[in-house]
């Protein structure tokens, strides 16, 4: 900006309002697909893995189906978890943060020098301040912001910002290139940064050949296209190259799941989604993790028809407006809004609409409604007896719009808290969305509410019924509910949905099997998925426990090893292995006295999850002689009797570990499973 100290206390203050906006976010948890690349991506957990990160597909992601390249994104979470020492959400959530300033304070100098020519110089910092703030605190990027593993759109829009900055700040370095490191950078966390060439294009188009949109088709601008075409070249064969090579490793070993979109279907659904998006910048209510919206199959339905008439008014808007010198930043704006939902809207994916989808698009809108703003009132200004009071209205208006987006953002945050709060929150805005009552559904499971968990899973597969995950879960739930039958009839219907994609329904069933010291069944199972994905700890885990139990000494050998190859320091690997060795089992020691109160919970657990009920509840009482006013004890014990169906004396049991901690979950959830199967 022209006045470099207003710049500077522009920028803190901005970012200090943005600390305060998200000051509520910094601990909310992982959530949808954090679980695969963040929660079990056991790659993540060693620094030493990063050089590999640049080629290796596998380490994105826990699941074969999501196994890609995107080496920035998955680099920053593995520095994440080596500042917190584990999976710590606050650290997580603070790079992510980080960038997102970044993106903001780069904004008013891009904002500065796009709008600079068209806005009066009185009002031009004012202006550049609100266009920033509109879309610093806008309500909707604040599902980007808290979705972790969305950081690559976060990412990926700072370094693009960086180039084009670059690019019209310093044309006379641009035969040095350097304006394309940024963008390098930034299409290694996501492919979005390819949009960057077009934009380059027409800034040189508008800005600098002064040429309209309508104009650039006539025969006597030819030559100043193509030249405008050979400037974006280095920028399109860099960005290209780097392109190809993250496919080319990336692709090798993805699994490739169906789009059950239609191409043409989805393109024409798209134009209605633009709609929304569109409403959705000056009205951000209704927002969602996980919409319910679907493709339109009817060509002639009114949605469809609004759509086009949008994109219609759109292009027409864009014409008309890149036509003067002075209005040319809307024109912009609204070919940046455009460009950047191209590769969504022309490239069908699972989820017709979604709310990150919107965070690049709104950079191009902030600015062109904001320029749209600042002439219409410098026109009602000029000539005007009542200025002063009109700048006061537009004062007041300005800083409302900014502070209703920073509520919404405050509010937005609680939402995204939780898991349970989250898809709580998606059923209501979503209830036609499976994956959201299924997702709401587990967070019920998780805190013992199994009758709620189960209405929520039925209810889903009206909307999904072939969606593999979910009977894998109704399987878990029949499972804990003593329902042999269904649990192993669920699990048997979920691989039968997706035979060789996914390594999970196998998994589950197998360590379900497990639990009903079903070995020689759960065996194959387990080494099922575990061909199927090779780098989960978890199985990993399983196969070994099912290969001691069976004596198999040499393949414990080996599972043990394989564990350890990924995850070095793993204790359970390292237990294994030293039994495989010694061929023996590991036994975990009960009735020493030496042993503190944590040890016999430990214990416990260990014996409930291996269905030795008795022996939990031994180990949960040695833990009382120890520690009278154990709550995790009296649960435990609680437990055991909830699975052996002696629920009255469960009942007994959680009831004295919720009064001495009136907010324990599991407590809580044991004691509803106890009351509602007394009679």
């Amino acid at each position: 900006m022209a006045n470099k100290k207003l710049f500077i206390v522009s920028s803190i203050t901005l970012v200090a309002c943005l600390i305060a906006a998200y000051s509520n976010h910094f601990n909310n948890d992982f959530h949808f697909d954090d679980s695969h690349t963040i929660v079990s991506n056991p790659f993540i957990r060693n620094i030493h893995n990063i050089p590999k990160m640049f080629y290796s597909p596998e380490m994105f992601s826990s699941l074969p189906t999501h196994w890609g390249l995107r080496p920035l994104v998955t680099i920053s979470l593995t520095i994440d978890y080596w500042l917190g020492g584990n999976l710590k959400p606050f650290y997580f959530q603070l790079s992510t943060f980080i960038w997102y300033a970044v993106l903001c304070v780069m904004l008013l100098l891009m904002y500065y020098r796009l709008m600079r020519n068209s806005v009066n110089n009185k009002y031009l910092s004012f202006a550049v301040l609100f266009a920033t703030s509109w879309f610093s605190f806008h309500t909707a990027n604040a599902e980007t912001v808290n979705y972790i593993i969305s950081r690559s759109d976060v990412i990926s829009t700072t370094c693009i910002v960086f180039s084009f900055y670059f690019f019209i700040a310093y044309p006379a370095k641009r035969k040095y290139l350097f304006y394309i490191i940024p963008a390098a950078i930034g299409i290694l966390a996501k492919e979005t940064i390819a949009t960057l060439v077009v934009l380059f294009f027409f800034y040189i188009l508008l800005f600098e050949k002064q040429v309209s949109v309508p104009d650039m088709f006539k025969s006597k601008n030819f030559k100043i296209v193509w030249q405008c075409i050979l400037q974006v070249l280095p920028a399109a064969v860099i960005i290209v190259a780097i392109q190809l090579y993250l496919l080319n490793y990336g692709s090798n070993h993805i699994a490739k799941s169906n789009i059950p979109n239609p191409l043409g279907y989805y393109i024409l659904s798209q134009s209605y989604v633009w709609v929304r998006y569109m409403i959705a910048f000056f009205i951000p209510a209704n927002l969602t993790a996980d919409s319910d919206w679907g493709v339109i199959y009817n060509i002639f339905d009114e949605r469809i028809i609004i759509g086009l008439c949008f994109i219609i008014g759109l292009i027409f808007a864009i014409f008309t407006t890149s036509r003067k010198k002075e209005t040319r930043p809307i024109s912009f704006g609204l070919i940046w809004f455009a460009v950047s939902l191209l590769p969504t809207s022309l490239v069908p994916f699972a989820e017709v609409t979604n709310d990150h989808r919107m965070f690049y698009a709104f950079i191009g809108l902030s600015m062109a409604v904001t320029t749209a703003a600042s002439l219409w009132i410098e026109k009602i200004l000029h000539g005007s007896n009542y200025k002063k009071a009109i700048s006061s209205i537009v004062i007041c208006a300005c800083f409302f719009i900014v502070g209703l987006n920073a509520y919404g953002v405050h509010e937005r945050n609680k939402v995204w808290a939780t898991e349970e709060s989250l898809w709580h929150d998606v059923t209501i805005k979503s209830p036609a969305n499976g994956r959201g009552l299924m997702n709401y559904g587990l967070t019920q499971m998780e805190k013992g509410n199994y009758a709620v968990a189960d209405v929520n899973f039925e209810k889903a597969t009206q909307y999904t019924p072939y969606y593999d995950v979910l009977f894998i879960n109704i399987g878990v739930l029949k499972g804990v509910m003593n329902k042999t039958q269904e649990a192993e009839a669920n699990f048997k219907k979920a691989i039968e949905l997706n035979k060789d994609a996914t390594d999970a329904a196998y998994y589950y069933y197998a360590r379900y099997l497990n639990g009903l010291q079903k070995y020689t069944e759960a065996i194959p199972l387990a080494e099922k998925a575990l061909s199927i994905n090779p780098h989960n700890i978890e199985t990993l885990h399983l196969l070994s426990s099912l290969y001691q139990s069976q004596e198999q000494w040499d393949k414990l050998l080996d599972a043990a090893n394989k564990t350890l190859a990924i995850l070095p320091n793993d204790k359970e690997g390292n237990n294994y292995l030293n039994a495989a060795r010694n061929k023996s089992k590991i036994n975990i020691p009960i009735g020493i006295k030496s042993l503190t109160a944590a040890d016999y919970i430990n214990q416990s657990l260990f014996y409930y999850q291996q269905k030795e009920f008795k022996k939990c509840i031994e180990a949960a009482q040695q833990a009382l002689q120890i520690d009278p006013n154990n709550a995790d004890a009296y649960n435990n014990i609680g437990a055991a009797y909830n699975a052996m169906s002696e629920w009255k004396k469960a009942y007994e049991y959680c009831s004295k570990a919720l009064e001495i901690n009136p907010e324990h979950k599991l407590a809580k959830g044991n004691l509803n499973w106890a009351k509602s199967n007394i009679k």
